[in-house]
């Protein structure tokens, strides 16, 4: 065996919150190893994503990253995501539905508002790309679609009842989309992470280390790195995983059998469950 089968070199990837964390651990794994990137972020956060974007094309051994502002939730937006990848690059092959996002809460307390919130966000912002971009791949060559759900969506999550039901929605999306869209040559997959060490996680109240104090090579840890989801992100878009579709990959660590919630709660009073 050798590991051209995991390349992604001279693909076009579409890559959604790719600005930072995850999301940017993903595009880079792919520039580096040739691909092509498109990635996008809100129109607030396009300083950070114009400054990925040149980092990423800098590291990239023979393809380019293009920053797009685009709100997920505004299928224009999501329309002219795809159109500026086509334009640029002559068609998708692989689109990483990574942007989400969350709310927390005792149930009773949860306001209308943030839970249309996460749905929105993250049901969707899923739908509208994955219909309209992923409507590149599925009429063209065929190519990949990896899901970033959530082990909160296996599982549940006390206190994160949108986001599990949210998360839990993209996993049975991705199996049902598999399905559908086998026949077009369109593998459909996705990755659940544990609790992953990011800039945004950093800053929460429960006492998560910073990415590079986790060694990767310890097996007994809770906390993952950004690059360890890029990794499975990469095989799931690569001939590696021809055989596989529909499916939902948890990375997150030593599994537990039972163990104690541990909360946090910040100065607003919301809690925090790890």
């Amino acid at each position: 065996m050798t590991t051209s089968q995991y390349s992604v070199s001279d693909r076009t990837a579409v890559v959604t919150g790719g600005s930072r964390g995850i999301g940017r651990a993903i595009a880079r794994n792919f520039a580096e190893d040739g691909a092509n990137v498109v990635i996008c972020a809100l129109e607030r956060d396009r300083e950070e994503l114009e400054a990925t974007a040149a980092d990423l094309t800098e590291a990239s051994s023979n393809g380019r990253a293009v920053p797009v502002t685009c709100d997920i939730t505004d299928r224009d937006d999501v329309a002219a995501l795809a159109d500026a990848a086509v334009e640029e690059f002559g068609g998708i092959d692989v689109l990483v539905n990574n942007a989400g996002g969350d709310r927390q809460a005792p149930f009773e307390e949860f306001s209308v508002e943030d839970w249309n919130f996460v749905i929105e966000l993250n049901i969707n912002g899923t739908f509208n790309a994955t219909q309209i971009v992923g409507e590149h791949i599925r009429t063209d060559d065929g190519g990949a679609i990896v899901n970033i759900a959530s082990t909160a969506g296996v599982k549940g999550l006390p206190y994160e009842m949108p986001y599990s039901i949210a998360k839990a929605g993209i996993v049975n999306f991705t199996r049902t989309l598999a399905y559908e869209w086998a026949h077009d040559d369109v593998r459909v997959n996705a990755v659940a992470p544990g609790i992953t060490a990011t800039d945004l996680v950093a800053r929460l109240p429960a006492p998560v280390p910073e990415a590079d104090d986790i060694d990767r090579e310890t097996v007994a840890r809770r906390y993952g790195k950004p690059e360890e989801i890029a990794d499975i992100v990469q095989m799931l878009a690569s001939p590696a995983a021809s055989y596989l579709t529909g499916q939902t990959i948890s990375v997150a660590g030593t599994p537990t059998l039972e163990r104690e919630l541990a909360v946090a709660e910040d100065d607003d009073g919301i809690v925090w469950n790890w």
